[in-house]
């Protein structure tokens, strides 16, 4: 008997939204059965373009369809309908639609832009897939807490680790948002350490001794990590390099390329959808070993590395796969992740 397909919808079609929407419709077991948009922008327009079904607040309907747009219903009618939602909204603002998904009896995941304690479960689709099966709420956390998450656990278990001490330096903006700065300057963000990142990492692998800073730059493309760790068992960097090459969501980076903005040239050079680099970017030549402690430079794409990721905790909260690599697998195959 055919199986039917987990039923998504995705409350935010933004950044974040439309990447998952678009990887969600590429899955053979699950369908988009609607977005939102609370404003008729390019973006709506876009959606519409894409034929996904277009949900409004209420209020905002007769504005909708002034512009064109063929509204299929409301946020509460597209939750309703929905075996599951993904929350993209602005950060700080999911929390205001979690009183809505409880009402309707509706699984939910938040991204990393929400509090911890939005979600019982902090998630990542290497490190602790089996909490997030059947669970009702789950948080994917944020992009670059995903990379250092991607890193760090396969370390711990080959080797294990005994600290790890991250700078993370933050692009002050994603490519089309023109509010945001800085312009002309290095901004530490934040100036009380430690930075968000390494108590949520503790949220996912709670042994983890890891003190984070980070520092906003001018810049739009990429993050870029510079990650000291500490690891309990003697290696080589030739074994080191060897074990992160083997990981599903990592790409070695060399052939020359020493900057976030060739790597994200080379997304667009092999035709990656809105050029994006779903995997960690390590730069093969930064990785060392020096008086027994590890060093790398990584990249990671705050655009589109939580995606694949998403798309695990949706098999992993609806029960339709149990077994973390399988459904690994299948979200890279379908996206074309190690292509």
């Amino acid at each position: 008997m055919k199986m039917s397909k987990i039923k998504v919808a995705v409350n935010g079609y933004g950044t974040i939204g439309k990447r998952v929407a678009d990887a969600v419709a590429l899955q053979d077991d699950m369908e988009i059965i609607g977005v939102s948009k609370t404003r008729p922008n390019f973006e709506a327009r876009t959606a519409a373009l894409k034929k996904y079904d277009l949900y409004v607040p209420g209020e905002n309907t007769d504005a909708f369809k002034k512009e064109g747009f063929d509204v299929a219903g409301t946020i509460e009618e597209m939750v309703k309908a929905a075996d599951i939602v993904v929350d993209c909204t602005p950060g700080k603002v999911g929390i205001s639609n979690k009183a809505l998904y409880e009402k309707e009896g509706v699984k939910a995941i938040w991204q990393g832009g929400e509090s911890k304690d939005i979600a019982p479960i902090s998630f990542n689709a290497e490190a602790n897939y089996e909490t997030a099966i059947g669970a009702d709420y789950v948080r994917v956390v944020s992009c670059n807490t995903t990379g250092l998450c991607r890193v760090i656990y396969p370390l711990d278990q080959a080797y294990g680790v005994e600290k790890v001490r991250v700078t993370i330096v933050r692009r002050g903006g994603d490519p089309g948002d023109i509010k945001n700065g800085p312009i002309d300057a290095l901004v530490a963000d934040p100036v009380k350490l430690p930075s968000h990142h390494g108590p949520d990492v503790n949220s996912i692998m709670p042994h983890i001794n890891i003190t984070s800073a980070a520092i906003k730059a001018p810049t739009t493309f990429m993050h870029l990590h510079v990650l000291n760790i500490k690891l309990k068992k003697d290696c080589t960097a030739a074994e080191i390099k060897s074990l992160l090459a083997s990981r599903p969501r990592i790409r070695m980076i060399a052939d020359g390329i020493s900057s976030t903005a060739e790597i994200i040239e080379l997304g667009r050079d092999i035709g990656r959808p809105r050029n994006d680099i779903w995997e960690n970017c390590i730069f093969e030549d930064s990785v060392s070993i020096d008086d027994g402690e590890l060093y790398l430079f990584q990249a990671i794409h705050q655009e589109s590395d939580v995606i694949p990721e998403t798309i695990d905790a949706i098999r992993a909260m609806t029960g339709i796969e149990k077994d973390n690599k399988k459904s690994i697998e299948k979200t890279n195959k379908s996206m074309g992740i190690g292509i």
